[in-house]
């Protein structure tokens, strides 16, 4: 099994593209598209069947890290003016990503509208020939990703305390 893409709901999709390609480093596969409800094509019913009759359109962007993972990126024409995580619910809460730039990347999200939530930590803080550091941070409408330094392997490798 591999990992294709991962769908993040966002409200505005030229902000949110601008974040995802100049904070983060995705490249756009396909920009900002509009899709509207309708029964004619193979990609209107689906969006039926995904979304409901009634769902009044969205915008949609394809994008891809370096590693050839797909984000799509969804500005519903109705939604909440921001996503709030209840940690108290099922489902995904969170994704992850990795980089060789890292503090470059939390700098860059600051810069671009989102937001550092902690302290940048290392797993294995006692071993200094273990050097894996995460922080968890937000895009400009309150979705939760993580920052690797390294890979998801090469972190959990070893127990931690």
């Amino acid at each position: 099994m591999k990992m294709n893409h991962v769908g993040i709901m966002v409200a505005d999709m030229d902000k949110a593209v601008e974040f995802y390609t100049k904070a983060l480093g995705l490249e756009v596969v396909m920009g900002n598209t509009q899709v509207i409800e309708e029964r004619e094509t193979a990609i209107g019913r689906m969006c039926i069947a995904v979304f409901g009759e009634g769902f009044q359109g969205f915008n949609i962007a394809h994008l891809i890290t370096s590693d050839g993972i797909g984000v799509e990126l969804f500005a519903m024409k109705e939604h909440q003016p921001r996503h709030i995580v209840d940690f108290t619910r099922l489902g995904i809460f969170h994704f992850c990503l990795q980089t060789d730039d890292f503090d470059g990347v939390i700098a860059r999200t600051s810069q671009f509208g989102g937001k550092v939530r902690m302290d940048i930590m290392r797993y294995h803080p006692e071993d200094d020939s273990k050097q894996a550091k995460m922080v968890y941070l937000e895009d400009p409408f309150g979705n939760l990703f993580e920052l690797y330094s390294h890979s998801y392997a090469e972190t959990y490798a070893s127990n931690y305390e």
